[in-house]
């Protein structure tokens, strides 16, 4: 089995609905533009809705941060990538990279954490031995990968050194 490493897959073209009065992206679409990138992740995966429909589950995001590198402006194509960073029987952790797709600049970042979730109970529930055994496969192509800058970050102020006079 081939697994790109990173994930490589998913394109989109800013829409003008997406632009805001400051005449870029509104960060309001990025959540957006991001979740299509993920349900081409999903399918990846193999969390695909045939699987999800069969078995009676689905997937909630738990958390998510979004970066914002650079603006993006209306018609501008965008190309996402994907990174499976970690996952156990109930969760996976991964971050998604949006490109200008023509000019190759890191526009935005998207990191998440899914759990997975069974449709009867509306709670978390074990992933399939297949669905465990794809992400163990994706994890150790993408285990290859260097570190990310961008995860596992926290948002904040340093706190400015004082000195007493």
């Amino acid at each position: 089995m081939s697994i790109p490493i990173p994930f490589d897959q998913y394109r989109a073209t800013v829409q003008p609905e997406w632009i805001d009065h400051n005449g870029h992206m509104n960060m309001g679409y990025y959540m957006v533009v991001f979740d299509f990138a993920t349900d081409e992740f999903m399918d990846f995966v193999h969390l695909t809705r045939a699987h999800r429909k069969e078995h009676q589950v689905t997937t909630f995001s738990l958390e998510g941060h979004i970066t914002y590198n650079r603006e993006i402006g209306e018609g501008e194509p965008l190309r996402f990538t994907t990174e499976l960073l970690d996952f156990d029987e109930k969760r996976f952790h991964y971050i998604h990279h949006m490109y200008h797709a023509t000019e190759g600049y890191l526009a935005s970042t998207n990191e998440l954490m899914s759990l997975h979730v069974s449709l009867a109970t509306r709670r978390s529930a074990p992933m399939e031995p297949a669905i465990l055994d794809r992400l163990a496969a994706i994890k150790a192509a993408h285990a290859t990968l260097p570190p990310n800058p961008y995860t596992s970050r926290m948002i904040g102020l340093r706190a400015k050194a004082t000195t007493n006079t």
